[in-house]
């Protein structure tokens, strides 16, 4: 053992004891996932969902969340108010031993339990926020009076108080986050409505507000139909082979169950479930049963019908959820999550139970609707030959070597490290700006793969088309993953894969197709976070002088333009500005600067969400129905500063 050694004592001098918050706010990612800014959302979640078991349990009807000019947020409803009489096992108010203790609150009564299904149910969530924040106020309505109290990282800032009257009845939680916890504590307004209106979707009759002081922005979310009407938000600017929203709802011991779906004329499948109202992004034992009853009732009906023949093979799960967009929602008293952020479900009865329950609606639905179920079985036969037409044409292309690691695409500039720690792939807009690129990058460990136009639209093709197009088989065997099913990370040659287009209409159009079919295709790229966008500047403000010290400033925005211009103008110097309206406008010098060396670039991380919300845009605005484009058009006409024609 080496003498100098400094931990070769372990005694009892050397053990800590954790009191109150502190393991919280030593170790954040244990409770909210991570200190990014998916767990900075997290903590707004956390305190919504207290909430959404006040709605559950009947006793809210409207929820306010806001988000303050300050960067704080601030949630309020017109529950039953947390209670503030005194707790006798510690001796202080109920609420701040809500705020102040883990594993404490109204959820772990059993038969007395406040709440009979909740999100929250592993207890720890309003305390985690306040441990997490850098300042936390609380307030309930109860009994004619307000009462607030204070807090600053989880610690009370004097005693619960009586503030002054009122008729309400409800809760108010206000916080800001604590900058030295996480990364960046600037909340996205994008993902907080979102969200607000995902729950005012699940939660059939609940209004929930959301309002926007920085951006003064105000939405009122309220849907009668539940998630019926969130699978047709979903399907807005789709074309829906059946024109009702096949829904239902029932109940097995205890277990509350709810299903909304619709089939369209697209080829991939949108799928979302909830427990709780906890999206579930990772599934779970409930979307399993879900799709084994969907997938079964389908075969049983097809051959009951004569559609598929004794000697033939049945439909696959992959056939049956073709163009499907579905919603599973169910509700159970002790649901068992993977890990404290809630993914996935793992209750293994759920299975059975949603497998049984969506078995029996939907054979009821097939009997009842015959021609409706035609259709659904005769998209999912199509999909079954188109899954056949595929697989005949990847083999017929891997036996050129079309698709085969070892043959990479002739105009792929490959970087020359061997492993693919700290590579990236730049995919490119055009030849002209792969040109310039392949001048501006570090030969070392970037990239550069020039794309010819837009590639196709992955929506409104099957895998067969999919796989003829040009530039879809360069990046596959650039990237070296496969795709689809046979997607493998592990085999990826590249660590980051940045999309570097123009700053302007197509542009984001091409971004969006290739940001389509990565999701579509080859989603553990966007899960894991190695896809980014690349964020090439909109401005060039530059002194009238030709001297080697002269100012050159680039601006990404119109804001950060003035502000250069202001600075220009108060130091004496006449400048010009140039407007890039695309890569091939800047110079190597330039775009490595700007764009490419990662020591002054600017690049954005592209997330599920950024590819969920350019799916939904890209159908609304691409597909066949006039209606919702011209609304999406009519909304969002004016927020719209630079257009290029």
């Amino acid at each position: 053992m080496p003498e100098n050694n400094k931990n070769s004592h372990y005694n009892e001098e050397q053990i800590r004891i954790l009191k109150g918050l502190e393991p919280v706010r030593l170790r954040p990612g244990m409770y909210i996932g991570d200190t990014s800014m998916r767990g900075l959302h997290k903590l707004v979640d956390e305190v919504i969902d207290n909430s959404i078991d006040e709605a559950l349990a009947g006793f809210c009807d409207t929820i306010i969340v806001k988000l303050h000019k300050d960067g704080s947020v601030s949630v309020k409803d017109n529950g039953r108010g947390i209670p503030v009489g005194i707790n006798k096992e510690v001796g202080k108010s109920t609420l701040e031993v809500i705020l102040t203790h883990l594993h404490a609150g109204g959820k772990f009564g059993g038969e007395n339990s406040a709440y009979k299904y909740s999100g929250g149910l592993h207890g720890v969530g309003v305390s985690v926020v306040n441990a997490l924040s850098e300042w936390l106020v609380a307030e309930v309505y109860l009994d004619g009076n307000i009462y607030q109290q204070k807090f600053a990282r989880g610690i009370p800032q004097g005693d619960i108080k009586i503030i002054g009257t009122t008729d309400d009845n409800g809760t108010y939680i206000a916080f800001k986050p604590d900058n030295t916890i996480f990364q960046n504590t600037t909340f996205d307004p994008k993902v907080l409505l979102e969200r607000c209106r995902e729950l005012a979707f699940l939660n059939k009759g609940l209004k929930i507000i959301f309002e926007d002081e920085i951006h003064d922005r105000r939405e009122e979310f309220f849907y009668e139909g539940g998630i019926a009407s969130f699978v047709s938000f979903l399907n807005t600017g789709k074309t829906p082979l059946h024109e009702d929203i096949i829904y239902f709802s029932a109940e097995k011991d205890e277990v509350i169950v709810e299903v909304a779906m619709q089939y369209t004329d697209e080829y991939s499948e949108i799928s979302y479930s909830f427990v709780n109202n906890i999206n579930t992004s990772e599934g779970g034992t409930h979307l399993t049963g879900f799709r084994s009853a969907l997938t079964k009732t389908i075969n049983d009906y097809s051959r009951k019908v004569g559609l598929i023949k004794e000697n033939e093979d049945n439909l696959t799960g992959d056939d049956v959820r073709e163009g499907l967009t579905s919603v599973v929602s169910i509700k159970l008293q002790n649901p068992q999550f993977e890990g404290q952020t809630k993914g996935r479900l793992g209750n293994a009865e759920v299975r059975g139970i949603v497998d049984t329950i969506c078995t029996e609606r939907l054979s009821i639905f097939f009997e009842e609707n015959p021609s409706a179920a035609r259709i659904i079985v005769e998209k999912a036969l199509a999909a079954l030959r188109a899954r056949e037409a595929a697989r005949k044409a990847r083999e017929l292309t891997r036996r050129k070597n079309a698709l085969e690691v070892g043959t990479l695409p002739g105009k792929l500039a490959d970087c020359s490290r061997k492993d693919s720690e700290g590579t990236e792939i730049y995919i490119v807009e055009g030849d002209s700006a792969g040109g310039t690129a392949k001048q501006s990058r570090n030969r070392e460990f970037q990239a550069i793969l020039p794309l010819r136009g837009k590639i196709l639209n992955v929506e409104k093709h099957g895998e067969d088309k999919i796989l003829g197009n040009e530039e879809i088989k360069a990046m596959i065997r650039a990237f070296g993953t496969g795709y689809g099913d046979t997607f493998d990370i592990s085999n990826s040659r590249y660590e980051r894969i940045v999309i570097m287009t123009d700053a302007d209409v197509d542009g984001a159009h091409i971004r969006t197709l290739l940001l389509t079919f990565f999701y579509r295709y080859m989603r553990p790229l966007i899960e894991e976070g190695r896809v980014f966008a690349a964020q090439p500047p909109l401005y060039k403000i530059e002194e009238r002088r030709d001297r080697a010290d002269k100012w050159l400033k680039y601006a990404w925005s119109d804001e950060e333009l003035e502000k250069y211009k202001a600075e220009f103008e108060e130091a004496g110097k006449t400048y010009y500005i140039q407007r890039y309206k695309g890569l091939g406008e800047m110079d190597a010098d330039q775009l490595r600067e700007t764009t490419m060396d990662p020591k002054t670039r600017v690049m954005v991380r592209l997330t599920l969400e950024d590819a969920e919300e350019a799916d939904r845009i890209f159908t609304t605005l691409m597909g066949e129905e006039v209606e919702p484009r011209r609304a999406f058009i009519e909304e969002h006409a004016l927020e719209v500063t630079d257009l290029d024609v």
